[in-house]
């Protein structure tokens, strides 16, 4: 493909790493409990799960569980008042932004994480006024994987959905992208619990990281 009209990016997993800092906060939600740490492992490969996901992982605790909703709003008030100590952009990304402003190709973010975590965290980043669209799912009636997240990205980035790319480290994201009628591509840097499984996405195109990104829009 050419130049694409708007680049839009999954956030956690893709665009940034913020694995260091769900796990850190994991781990000191359990030391109050008196618990060991868990191996980072394996937290990581379920952050792209969210909160629910960590503390089924963290405390093998299901919404259904009596302590579920209290382990839940303490790990979430942990993780925002802490929201980028020990999280950046994955290595490379930043040139990939460099390029696409260099190219004067808007680029955004759509994101399962919600507003009240994502707008602080891009503000720590230095990305808020960088970014021409941030959709989280308080935005839409429809979440990831439903195309209603993508296309309002590309609307609030000025663009046409159909000339543009869709970067995801989640099977929901590529699927969200090929209903919008995007090129997809699936990040398998991310926190893929079954990297083996990747193909079966059927993603346009896949990369093991943000230099590869890179080398593929600059070859058009």
């Amino acid at each position: 493909m050419s130049r694409p009209s708007v680049a839009l990016f999954d956030l956690d997993g893709t665009l940034i790493d913020t694995a260091p800092n769900f796990i850190r906060c994991l781990n000191m939600i359990r030391a109050r409990y008196n618990l060991p740490s868990l191996p980072h492992q394996r937290i990581r490969r379920h952050v792209s799960d969210g909160a629910k996901a960590m503390i089924r992982v963290g405390f093998d605790l299901l919404p259904e569980d009596d302590d579920y909703f209290d382990r839940h709003a303490e790990f979430l008030d942990l993780y925002e008042s802490e929201i980028a100590v020990e999280t950046r952009l994955f290595p490379g990304m930043d040139k990939v932004l460099q390029w696409l402003e260099g190219q004067g190709v808007p680029w955004g973010i759509v994101t399962n994480k919600p507003r009240r975590f994502t707008v602080p965290l891009l503000a720590a980043l230095d990305l808020a006024e960088r970014c021409d669209a941030v959709v989280c799912p308080d935005d839409v009636d429809y979440r990831k994987p439903h195309p209603e997240p993508l296309l309002l990205g590309a609307h609030l980035a000025k663009a046409n959905p159909e000339g543009g790319v869709y970067v995801g480290d989640h099977q929901r994201d590529i699927e969200s992208g090929r209903r919008a009628g995007m090129t997809t591509i699936a990040a398998r840097y991310g926190y893929i619990a079954e990297p083996a499984d990747v193909p079966s996405w059927e993603a346009d195109v896949t990369i093991d990281s943000a230099r590869e990104l890179l080398a593929w829009l600059e070859q058009g």
